[in-house]
């Protein structure tokens, strides 16, 4: 079984590896993610009993009223569509529910919107329950015909709000016609009010029957039941049924299907017809069959365009065949001995064989004088037909069709209806075609119909199921018909003793494991697991069956990474999963599956194309790795000749296909060495970095990836020297070229020289280290200043760390070939610089990418230095690093806050190697434990304690500044709390809180022109002063952090701003709280903001002056205060009458008023 599992297996990769998406595929692809198993939650019982019974009994009171009445019918909808799944649950609680419904309809003070809303909830229960079970609940006395009628009669067909009732009373109608009294019995004599006799009982149900099955909504499905009951009666068939046939006939010849109004028309005649011939007597409706198949023949429903007719004319056609052959199971049928699956798996397997049940010749013989009527063949032909339609529901019919009017036939042409069915498997055909005929087999083999002796032609068609699939325009169809397949599969294994089956076991079991794990479509894998299940179960000779089953089970299809690389994008995957079955069969692979490729790999299909390139990069790789076990050439295995047809560079699937060859053919030793192939893959690899701006934004960095992975695998095979060092001539051209990049107009083509630079190996960049650092380094400086070229300054940060790490370290080592002591200093100086990096466009803060990898690169960096000459790295370099970490640390975007405090405590904990020099280490130890850096909520808490050490602090409240001045709401309040509990813890200390002002000071000075910084420390200012954090500087008079933070502020003043002036605003009114002249001069920069250019600035000075002298009731003499209040509410915000009053207001506070600068020109003479 393995050789031809491994080989049905690989056929099923190569045919993925064709694989398109498209807006027509079948299945969304989360390759990481997990489709969802749609687990339903299995109820026990109707626990809502009593709830259910407290909404019935609430209907007289809710009626009334629209929004009670919408209330209780969704609440009501809510309990019973939880039982969707599990109907069987209601049964025991039907009754009473029913009974409590009818009450209320059968009473005479129940106005007509009660008794609607009654049925409504019928309505509700019967959806869930279903129509034939919960019908059969009704009363059906001879006293319930008349009521039934009477209330059945009174309703308008046209009412849309009120078609519940009408479905309800249809049905209930439906029950009341099978009592057992001549329906002519009930009438008696009865007169209308004019004395002329009514209409009789039997006249009046069969008009409204007809006048029902007419209607467009509903109870035209209640008429069609209503017909079944009705006229099957032995009183009314005698009198009716022929003329209400004749009428059905009239009806579908005079419609068609090019209106609405003639399609609902047709809908009602068929079901009605499909329903009567289902329930009626085959010896009162078989003189009538020939003429409605006639009819049918003339209609032509095959070539209707909607689907739900075509169903209803298949169905039809097979009760009209059923009709036709006698009501008998056919005695040749192939039954099953033992069904039980206990028994199945106790019993063995001759004993089991031995209760199949062979039919005896003499009813073989009676078979054969059975006389089959020509319509049989019409029926069977239409059948065939509804195989292939293009709807499923409409081939499921047809498909139970074949199955029911094959179990009448004899065994000779049930025969030739199997030989016919097995035509739907040609690949001329349509996948409607295959997915009908899988469906039509499956029917035949769970009914016995399908004789083992077919299974030899059977069998292979069902294999060829499992991977069939179509190409259809830019996608794929076929796994309807996969999932079929596994249906018939799933029916062989119930259907069959396992001897029948014993011959075909291997293949039906390597193809379903094959499609459980491979198939794209979580449907046929699940299909496929539980058809491999079944066969486990039921046939007991699946080999290693219960070993499969544990590892591809139901739910562990479910998973696409799982299926393709562990239990074993699609093309990607498929590639990925031939590496790992190489080994497995390496010959095989070499001199089987290669050739196969190949042609794919050149040729015009775009999509064969890139698969196949990809398996062979995947396969070539895998026997380089094994040949490396097995001391073996891979080329011995393959020959190298066939890797020199590729050809064409593509587009966006080609690159990275040809890319990926190029590395995994490098990596693999192919002796290529000094050969034109080389520079023309060199040449696709620099065409590819050059050409990336050309590519959609989703495959841009797939690309460049693929394309440095490539480059680096291919200098490191073909440039290196028998003595190791590098190609001499290969290496001037490519350092060259890819720093001449770093100068690109492209950022694209920045971003892939500086990444090439990153992946060369060792000996590439020996002697040439401080020329590719300088490139580098002069590309971030540059760019930095300018605020472009983003991604190529995180790149290029990025290729800065690559090439240390590559090059290695030494302490007195030369800067041409390693990091030492002479380059440390320009190398950190890069790093901690980009750090700093805030550059912000349209897309955000951008400069975010630059600070991630900085921060990485640092990392990545230290940890090399630390290890190989810890000497190197001065104690100013490990403080300036871990000072910037501490304020990536404390700043507000989640992810970097995370990233640097991860990074931070790495250092801070690494013992092997130790990062030397790091200030307060044993303090920082027992700061920080293993906490969650993205929840502000742990990891604030902790970084407000490294204010506390002077190193830290400057850089961390820097970064506290932004998160507490910040716009998230989680980041502001716990930021800001933590911030706020420091504070008061040294409130009482008052040395350190003025080296605390000193610091806010020194950064509200060093970012005095840097918006960034400056909006959010003048929010946090505001808190700050708002809570009294300072309350110890205002018992001195002048104090001098005031007197400073005043005049910086004064600074602010001038500017265009608003945000920047509103803050301001408010930090002047929490200034006003420190005493002496400094108070005055507060006051003096308030009243002068009173006349600002600005409406917005004027009016909110205004306002926070206002609350301001209501919190300090010193500020001014109580004499005036209700004055200045007045005027303060009631200022007109207009400029040119605001100065009189802003000058009152002077001269009630006590301070100068303002005076107006006049304007100096000066003159050239």
């Amino acid at each position: 079984m393995a050789g031809f599992c491994l080989f049905t297996l690989t056929e099923s990769l190569l045919a993925l590896l064709a694989y398109r998406t498209g807006a027509g595929s079948e299945e969304n692809i989360h390759i990481s993610g997990r489709e969802p198993d749609g687990i339903a939650c299995v109820l026990s019982g109707f626990s809502e009993s009593s709830e259910t019974r407290a909404l019935i009994s609430s209907l007289p009171e809710v009626h009334e009223d629209t929004v009670t009445t919408e209330s209780a019918t969704q609440r009501f909808l809510v309990i019973m569509n939880r039982y969707q799944e599990q109907p069987h649950l209601l049964d025991p609680h039907l009754e009473w529910m029913l009974n409590m419904i009818l009450d209320l309809i059968r009473s005479e003070n129940s106005p007509p919107a009660l008794v609607h809303l009654s049925f409504k909830f019928l309505y509700i229960i019967c959806k869930v329950r279903g129509y034939k079970i919960f019908m059969q609940l009704f009363p059906h006395e001879v006293a319930d015909v008349h009521p039934v009628l009477d209330l059945l009669s009174r309703q308008d067909p046209t009412d849309s709000e009120t078609w519940e009732t009408r479905y309800m009373l249809l049905l209930w109608l439906s029950m009341t016609c099978l009592i057992p009294f001549d329906l002519s019995r009930l009438d008696g004599y009865l007169e209308s009010g004019g004395g002329i006799a009514a209409e009789p009982t039997m006249e009046c149900i069969l008009a409204i029957a007809k006048s029902y099955l007419l209607v467009s909504d509903s109870p035209r499905d209640a008429a069609s039941v209503l017909v079944s009951k009705f006229m099957t009666r032995p009183d009314v068939k005698q009198k009716h049924l022929g003329d209400f046939l004749d009428w059905n006939l009239s009806t579908i010849s005079q419609t068609s299907d090019q209106s609405m109004r003639d399609i609902m028309v047709l809908d009602g005649a068929l079901q009605s017809l499909a329903k009567l011939f289902k329930h009626g007597k085959r010896d009162d409706l078989l003189q009538y069959a020939p003429a409605i198949l006639q009819c049918l023949e003339q209609k032509r429903l095959s070539e209707s365009s909607q689907a739900r007719l075509r169903k209803l004319g298949v169905k039809l056609i097979q009760r009209l065949g059923l009709t036709f052959l006698k009501p008998r199971l056919a005695a040749w049928r192939y039954q099953r001995g033992s069904r039980s699956l206990a028994a199945n798996l106790t019993m063995s397997q001759s004993a089991t064989a031995a209760e199949a049940v062979t039919p005896d010749m003499d009813i073989q013989e009676q078979e054969e004088d059975y006389d089959i009527p020509e319509e049989v063949e019409t029926v069977i032909e239409h059948l065939l037909v509804g195989l292939k339609d293009k709807e499923t529901i409409v081939r499921w019919s047809a498909a139970k069709g074949i199955g029911r009017v094959t179990g009448r036939l004899p065994k000779e042409l049930a025969d030739e209806v199997v030989g016919s069915l097995l035509d739907c498997f040609s690949f001329q055909e349509t996948d409607n075609a295959w997915h009908g005929g899988c469906l039509a087999l499956a029917e035949l083999g769970r009914r016995g119909l399908l004789m083992p002796s077919r299974l030899t032609d059977v069998v292979p068609l069902i294999i060829k199921s499992l991977t069939y699939e179509e190409k259809r325009g830019a996608c794929s169809v076929g796994s309807n018909v996969r999932d079929a397949a596994c249906y018939v599969c799933w029916s062989f294994a119930r259907a069959y003793e396992p001897n029948e089956l014993s011959l075909y076991v291997t293949q039906i079991a390597s193809a379903l494991l094959i499609t459980a794990v491979f198939d794209r479509s979580v449907n046929c894998r699940r299909a496929a697991s539980a058809a491999f299940q079944e066969n486990v179960g039921r046939q007991g000779t699946f080999p290693h069956g219960i070993d499969i089953l544990t590892a591809a089970d139901y739910y562990a299809v479910g998973n696409l990474n799982n299926c393709y690389l562990n239990i074993s994008v699609i093309r990607e995957l498929a590639t990925k999963a031939l590496h790992n079955l190489t080994p497995q069969a390496p010959d095989y692979m070499a001199t089987t599956v290669l050739p196969q490729l190949l042609p794919m790999a050149v040729g015009l299909d775009l999509h064969n194309r890139h698969g196949a390139i990809m398996a062979c990069a995947e396969i070539t790789h895998a026997l380089y790795k094994l040949g490396l076990q097995t001391n073996r050439p891979v080329v011995d295995m393959i020959s190298s000749d066939y890797i020199l047809l590729f050809r064409g560079f593509g587009g966006e699937l080609m690159r990275p296909a040809m890319c990926c060859l190029i590395e995994k053919l490098s990596l693999s030793k192919m002796p290529f060495k000094n050969d034109q192939v080389i520079t023309d893959w060199q040449g696709l690899i620099d065409d590819t970095l050059k050409s990336l701006h050309l590519y959609s934004s989703g495959a841009k960095d797939g690309i460049m990836h693929a394309a440095i992975s490539a480059l680096s695998a291919l200098c490191e095979e073909y440039y290196k020297t028998q003595t190791g060092q590098a190609d001499s001539q290969m290496q001037d051209v490519l350092v060259s070229q890819y720093i001449e990049g770093l100068e690109s107009p492209k950022t694209l083509t920045r971003c892939g020289a500086a990444l090439a630079l990153g992946c060369l190996p060792r000996f590439m960049i020996h002697g040439k280290v401080k020329q590719i650092f300088e490139g580098l380094q002069q590309m971030c400086s540059i760019s930095q200043k300018e605020g472009s070229f983003i991604e190529a300054r995180r790149d290029a940060i990025r290729a800065i760390a690559q090439v240390c790490v590559t090059a290695g370290v030494c302490a007195h080592g030369s800067p041409d070939s390693i990091l030492c002591s002479e380059n440390i200093a320009k190398v950190y100086g890069t790093l901690l610089e980009s750090m700093n990096d805030y550059t912000t466009d349209s897309r955000g803060d951008v400069g975010a990418w630059v600070r991630e990898a900085a921060m990485t690169s640092l990392m990545d960096v230290t940890m090399l230095v630390a290890a190989g000459a810890p000497e190197i790295l001065s104690p100013d370099l490990a403080t300036r690093m871990m000072c910037c970490l501490a304020q990536q640390a404390a700043e507000k975007i989640d992810r970097y806050r995370a990233h640097a405090g991860n990074i931070f405590l790495r250092l801070l904990h690494s013992t092997e190697p130790a990062v030397p020099h790091i200030p307060h280490r044993e303090a920082l130890l027992n700061i920080f434990p293993v906490l969650n850096w993205n929840a502000p909520s742990q990891a604030f808490q902790y970084i407000t304690q490294l204010l506390g050490l002077p190193q830290y602090q400057y850089h961390t409240l820097l970064g506290l500044t932004v998160s507490v001045g910040g716009m998230t709401e989680s980041t502001v309040h716990f930021s800001s709390l933590s911030l706020f509990d420091y504070l008061r813890g040294i409130q009482d200390d008052q040395v350190i809180l003025a080296q605390f002002g000193d610091t806010l000071l020194s950064i509200f000075r060093d970012n005095i022109r840097n918006d960034r910084v400056t909006v959010p420390f003048l929010k946090m200012l505001n808190q700050m002063l708002a809570n009294s954090c300072f309350e110890i500087f205002t018992t001195q008079e002048n104090h001098q952090f005031c007197v400073d933070l005043l005049a910086l502020c004064k600074e602010l003043k001038k500017s265009r701003d608003v945000s920047k002036l509103l803050a301001c605003i408010a930090v002047f009114c929490g200034l006003i709280q420190f005493q002496g002249e400094v108070r005055k001069k507060v006051l003096s920069q308030l009243l002068m903001m009173l006349c600002h250019s600005f409406p917005v600035i004027r009016k909110t000075t205004a306002s926070h002056m206002y609350e301001m002298l209501l919190t300090y009731d010193d500020v001014i003499n109580p004499e005036v205060l209700d004055d200045v209040m007045t005027l303060l509410s009631d200022t007109n915000c207009d400029l040119a009458t605001v100065r009189p009053h802003r000058n009152q207001l002077c001269d009630w506070l006590g301070v100068a008023r303002p005076q107006v600068v006049a304007k100096v020109t000066i003159g050239l003479y």
